[in-house]
């Protein structure tokens, strides 16, 4: 559960480095998850969450958790749950609320038959700014921003796991129609959703 401040802003947890689950069982237990629980996450889980995904682990060098090409970091984590719609700003590891309502239904509405986009508790967006690698590496760019899109999802998903929770990528959605809902900036192009939960089978 997310607690707005008056300010907008939302200061997070600071992140855990060490944790009681293995990388090598995480990688054993990753699985597409489907079916969640109705639990909201916590502060503390989104945070990690989103440290795993794109935090600083070396402020003196700007460096994140996930490698990318020249340091340039291209990319943008949104996160979209019952309070509205956040994004995420890693040199500070807080929050911003950019929307005050649930979006989730209408996004849900971006792609085929894949309802647990409305159905998980907290849902993550991964958008890239090709400008920014572009500019250095040309049209080599593009596909550099793409496997960081990969990096940065393989992280959200590892997380998720070693926090008892699960994940699945989607990327058969609309992308036009989701950078409006989600009141992205013109230059920001989605890449990859990632609805995150409980398990539905790990409390019944």
């Amino acid at each position: 559960m997310i607690l707005q401040q008056s300010n907008g802003l939302i200061k997070l947890p600071s992140p855990q480095l060490e944790g009681s689950l293995s990388l090598e069982s995480a990688l054993a237990q990753r699985r597409s998850l489907r079916e969640f629980e109705r639990r909201e996450l916590t502060l503390a889980e989104i945070g990690q969450i989103l440290w795993a995904a794109q935090g600083i682990t070396d402020y003196l060098e700007g460096r994140r958790t996930a490698p990318s090409a020249g340091a340039l970091y291209p990319l943008e984590v949104y996160l979209a749950n019952s309070q509205g719609v956040f994004h995420y700003r890693p040199i500070n590891h807080l929050l911003v609320q950019k929307i005050e309502a649930d979006v989730r239904q209408q996004l849900r509405q971006t792609t085929p038959d894949q309802g647990w986009i409305e159905e998980a508790p907290c849902l993550f967006a991964i958008a890239g700014i090709y400008e920014r690698t572009t500019g250095k590496y040309g049209n080599r760019g593009i596909r550099y921003v793409h496997l960081e899109a990969g990096h940065v999802a393989q992280n959200i998903l590892l997380q998720a796991v070693a926090l008892g929770l699960g994940g699945v990528t989607v990327a058969a959605f609309k992308q036009l129609p989701v950078a409006q809902i989600l009141d992205l900036r013109e230059r920001e192009k989605v890449l990859y959703l990632i609805p995150v939960g409980q398990p539905q089978s790990s409390i019944n």
